[in-house]
């Protein structure tokens, strides 16, 4: 992907996370972008190109702010609790429409996001399992297949479930209470007394420090 384009798709990602899909059409993108239909039109092929490629972006994102945990000194816990910072902060930028807008008019793409984003759930999850076990941090006895399997459907199900309004799957604390709830049912005495004194100045709001 050339760098035009990703600067392109970058700003096209942008509108959609601030007002849905639906409602941006090929004449608003290039309006918003400052560019000419021709020269957006030079680039893809139609709006369905175009939200595919922006689905990539996405996706390329995600998997670049997950290799920036990964990369860092930071233990098992503090991975998580990175990871749940790094989610809130995304949901602040996130208009509620855009995920539906995709799942219901571009249902191919929106089976790509889901199927690329459980797997990468899934191995780093099972990855922070074997971490933790590493660091003496989380329960030896643990099975990463079935805990990674569980943490993933319960997550997605979160996401697909009613019983939750979208005021409160986009508040500050509702990820931060689910990567709570899951370290304490995986972590041994050590792994819980560090996250408890983890808690104390924990902020997350604060996305550039734990």
């Amino acid at each position: 992907m050339n760098e035009d384009l990703k600067n392109l798709l970058e700003r096209v990602r942008e509108l959609y996370l601030r007002y849905g899909i639906k409602s941006i059409t090929m004449y608003d993108v290039a309006s918003r972008l400052g560019i000419s239909k021709k020269t957006l039109y030079q680039h893809v092929s139609d709006k369905d190109d175009l939200v595919g490629k922006v689905v990539d972006l996405m996706l390329e994102v995600q998997s670049n702010d997950m290799e920036c945990t990964h990369d860092s000194n930071l233990n098992a816990i503090e991975q998580l609790l990175m990871v749940s910072k790094m989610i809130n902060h995304g949901l602040k930028k996130m208009n509620p429409s855009t995920e539906f807008d995709l799942k219901k008019y571009y249902p191919h793409h929106f089976q790509k996001l889901m199927n690329v984003r459980r797997q990468r759930m899934y191995k780093n999850i099972v990855a922070n399992i074997q971490k933790g076990k590493e660091e003496g941090l989380y329960r030896m006895d643990l099975d990463e297949d079935v805990i990674g399997k569980l943490q993933v459907s319960r997550i997605e199900n979160m996401v697909e479930n009613e019983f939750f309004g979208i005021d409160e799957f986009t508040s500050p604390r509702f990820f931060q209470e689910i990567f709570i709830y899951h370290i304490r049912g995986i972590a041994n005495e050590k792994g819980i007394k560090f996250l408890e004194e983890k808690l104390h100045d924990f902020d997350i709001h604060d996305i550039s420090k734990l």
